[in-house]
């Protein structure tokens, strides 16, 4: 009987799963069945992240709008503030108005102003 020499795919297939996995410690970088399950758990890990990140920097951005706010008396709580913006119809969303509170605070005074007209 002939002799089967087994073809190049799985031999592909960890390569391009060691490449992966070459920046882990130890046998997760070495051994093919733990580079599998460590790359599920990153993977896994990194969906995860992804949309805990854009939580914390919204909250974040309420917490630096809030603190100027409060600073400067303009008003009472943030939620005031964000729902006159909606009543008055000025759309501006909480990064933008976090950039203004750091970079030029008149002019996030000048907009509280225009709401409580």
């Amino acid at each position: 009987m002939t002799r089967i020499k087994r073809g190049y795919i799985a031999r592909r297939r960890r390569t391009k799963l060691r490449l992966f996995a070459s920046s882990f410690r130890g046998a997760h970088s070495r051994l093919t069945r733990t580079m599998t399950q460590q790359r599920i758990r990153a993977l896994v890990s990194a969906h995860r992240d992804r949309g805990k990140r854009k939580r914390d920097f919204r909250r974040l951005w309420i917490t630096r709008i809030n603190a100027v706010i409060h600073e400067a008396g303009v008003f009472y709580s943030y939620n005031r503030f964000i729902h006159n913006l909606y009543k008055k119809q000025l759309l501006l969303n909480r990064k933008i108005l976090a950039q203004i509170a750091l970079l030029n605070r008149s002019c996030l005074y000048t907009i509280s102003n225009e709401i409580k007209k």
